[in-house]
């Protein structure tokens, strides 16, 4: 029984200690300074990063594939991303989409470059369009300004905000295809895309400790098999509460576990297209633009 209680203590221990040091590295990120050439988002899993949780699937899934048409049938590639945020905090919308808009390095490499980005805030109650040097023909400040006014606006005052995006996505795509750049046959992804891209080593980090706990767990077990508890617990679908005294304890380990795996997300879009492979690697955005309130 102590060797049962010392070992649940043992793994608690580690359990707590996985977090400070996930409570550490994230505050190390957050003090990083500022730079309006480092995205203070999380690197993207899609053309649509929802980190406030206000597009639903459906939608979500149709921006998705709109954007990605438009990258694969327009010469030169169109990219046009989508964030929305809670909040920037106390830094103004317009610097901080800039530097998510750099950061992320949407557009290609290639001189001509057309991209952009549409930003909001929710709880700001803000948004900005970042548009690159090589869109502004298609989408002048005076235009994307209006576009949002039509369309996205009415939208977000009655909280559809999934629809006051995708249609303002789809006004854009619209002007870009009015002004010439047609489609033309899909391209075929260079080889070697990287589709790793969006994974951060602050990711990496908080799935080997959580690997690490379990292992500790595993190991912590007096290296006895599974008793009839045991088989009761884990066997019978999910992380049930039976049990009592030591292994009662640990049983609650799982939690922790899940905790730490939940908060390692950050609050962001987890969902993403299987062949997602990154942005192109531009980010040449000079202050083009329009934004407003709602």
């Amino acid at each position: 029984m102590r060797k049962q209680k010392a070992s649940a203590r043992f793994a608690y221990f580690l359990a707590v200690m996985v977090l400070l040091m996930t409570a550490a590295v994230t505050f190390c990120q957050e003090s990083q300074p500022w730079s309006q050439n480092t995205s203070p988002l999380p690197p993207p899993t899609g053309f649509v990063n929802d980190y406030a949780g206000v597009i639903d699937a459906v939608t979500k899934q149709q921006l998705e594939t709109k954007l990605k048409d438009l990258k694969n049938t327009t010469d030169p590639s169109v990219e046009i991303a989508v964030a929305v945020v809670k909040t920037t905090g106390e830094r103004a919308i317009f610097d901080y989409s800039m530097a998510v808009a750099r950061g992320w390095k949407i557009g290609s490499k290639l001189d001509d470059n057309p991209s952009a980005l549409l930003f909001v805030a929710i709880e700001d109650r803000k948004y900005f369009t970042q548009v690159s040097k090589d869109l502004e023909d298609e989408l002048p400040d005076g235009v994307v300004g209006s576009l949002q006014r039509q369309y996205l606006v009415p939208e977000f005052k009655k909280g559809n905000y999934g629809k006051g995006i995708s249609d303002t996505v789809d006004a854009y795509i619209a002007a870009v295809r009015n002004k010439g750049n047609t489609a033309t046959p899909p391209k075929t992804p260079a080889a070697g895309t990287n589709e790793s891209a969006g994974i951060s080593m602050f990711s990496l980090f908080c799935c080997a400790a959580i690997i690490i706990v379990i292992l500790i767990l595993i190991f912590s077990r007096s290296g006895k098999g599974p008793t009839r508890g045991d088989r009761d617990r884990w066997g019978g679908g999910g992380f049930g509460g039976g049990g009592s005294g030591g292994s009662g304890d640990s049983s609650a380990l799982p939690w922790i576990i899940g905790g730490i795996l939940g908060g390692s997300s950050g609050g962001s879009d987890s969902s993403s297209s299987s062949d997602w492979g990154g942005f192109g690697g531009g980010g040449d955005f000079g202050g083009g633009g329009a934004g407003g309130d709602w």
